[in-house]
C-alpha cells in the first residue's frame, strides 16, 4: 500500500467521525511518514502516539484531521531529531578516572565544561528527588531509549499511563531545576 503525502489529497475522505477511524486508516502510513524522520521504530510510534494524543486533546476543532495529524507527527519528529542531538547521559559514572570523560564536551572551553556539568549534577540530584517507579520510567525512556509501547509492556502498565508519569516526572524535574535557576 503506498504511503499517502499529506497533500495528496484536499479534502477529507467520508467516513473519519471518530478518532478510531482515523486511527485505523492512518497509524501505518503516519508510522512509515514518521520513520523517514527519526529513523528509529520506537520513535516513530511514540511521534504517532503523541500525534494522536493532541488530536483527541482537540478533535472537535480540527478541520482536516488527516492534514493535521501529517503535519503533527512531522513536526514532532523533527522535535524529536533536534532533541537527540541535544541529549547527554545522565547516568552516574562507576569509577573515579571516568567521571567527566563521558560527560564533558572537549570543544567547550573550560568554563562552560564545568557549567554543563553542573547542570548535569543538578539534573542527577532532580532526579534522585523522584519515586522510584518515575525514576525507573525516565531511564528506561531515556537512558534504554525504549518506546511508551516498550516501557508499558515492561512495566505492565498502560501506555497512556507511561506517558502520563513521564509528562509528571519531567514537569517535577523541570520545577526543581527553575528553582536552582538553571531553567526559567
Amino acid at each position: 500500500m503506498p504511503v499517502m503525502r499529506p497533500d495528496e489529497a484536499s479534502a477529507e475522505p467520508p467516513g473519519w467521525e471518530t478518532i478510531e477511524e482515523l486511527f485505523a486508516a492512518l497509524e501505518s502510513p503516519l508510522l512509515g511518514y514518521a520513520l523517514r524522520y527519526t529513523r528509529e521504530p520506537g520513535l516513530a510510534e511514540d511521534v504517532v502516539q503523541e500525534a494522536f494524543m493532541k488530536l483527541h486533546a482537540q478533535f472537535e476543532t480540527v478541520q482536516k484531521p488527516r492534514q493535521w495529524l501529517y503535519r503533527t507527527v512531522h513536526n514532532l519528529a523533527l522535535n524529536q531529531r533536534r532533541a537527540a542531538g541535544k541529549t547527554v547521559s545522565l547516568n552516574a559514572p562507576n569509577d573515579e578516572e571516568g567521571s567527566t570523560a563521558e560527560t564533558a564536551d572537549t570543544a567547550l572551553p573550560p568554563d562552560e565544561q564545568i557549567i554543563r556539568l553542573e547542570g548535569i549534577g543538578l539534573v542527577r540530584i532532580s532526579l534522585a528527588a523522584l519515586d522510584e517507579r518515575s525514576r525507573e520510567l525516565v531511564r528506561l525512556k531515556f537512558h534504554d531509549d525504549l518506546s511508551y509501547r516498550d516501557i508499558a509492556a515492561r512495566l505492565n502498565l498502560s501506555t497512556s499511563n507511561v506517558g502520563f508519569i513521564l509528562h509528571r516526572a519531567l514537569k517535577t524535574i523541570a520545577a526543581e531545576l527553575a528553582k536552582t535557576g538553571v531553567v526559567p
